[in-house]
């Protein structure tokens, strides 16, 4: 059977009609991502499930974002570190790291091995920070942002979000306000 010849795939920008597109994107300019905690047995059920395929999707959204948003140079530092990204009231521990293809999963530390880099919050705040609601300065301070192990790594990161163009990245995507 011959292969379906492929299709080129749209932006987002022309899926939508130019009224229905600004309606929503009026919606998302005034979207505040609301207060919640993940309820305590869900929290409980995803902290002994396995870690893996979050975290590939933890990967796979860096690994996208990777010399598009994220500069490949200015990330050299964490190559080979082990990362990785607790979501505090979701019990979830994502164990990462930058290798020569991108970001990939790695092993959990262990035994005594620490990673070099922890950085843990809450999912509503990992969404904010996601969505570029709260910067990344407001959650440290108000610590809903915590950062352990290497201080020059968690500058770093800290830093290279801070330094993210997002509106470049809608405009891009035709999500512009």
């Amino acid at each position: 059977m011959p292969a379906l010849p492929s299709l080129p795939f749209p932006p987002p920008s022309v899926l939508l009609p130019g009224s229905l597109r600004r309606r929503i994107g009026e919606r998302l300019a005034h979207f505040r991502v609301p207060d919640f905690t993940v309820p305590a047995p869900l929290a409980k059920l995803a902290g002994r499930l396995p870690q893996q395929p979050p975290t590939l999707a933890l990967t796979l959204a860096l690994n996208l974002a990777l010399d598009r948003i994220l500069p490949r140079d200015t990330l050299a530092p964490l190559s080979g570190r082990h990362l990785q990204m607790r979501v505090l009231d979701a019990g979830l521990r994502l164990d990462f790291t930058l290798a020569d293809k991108g970001f990939q999963r790695a092993a959990p530390a262990a035994g005594d091995g620490k990673p070099d880099l922890v950085i843990s919050a809450t999912t509503r705040d990992f969404i904010a920070l996601a969505l570029r609601e709260e910067d990344p300065d407001t959650l440290f301070f108000s610590r809903r942002l915590r950062m352990e192990g290497d201080t020059e790594l968690g500058l770093l990161v800290k830093n290279t979000l801070d330094a993210v163009d997002w509106d470049a990245l809608k405009a891009k995507l035709g999500l512009g306000r």
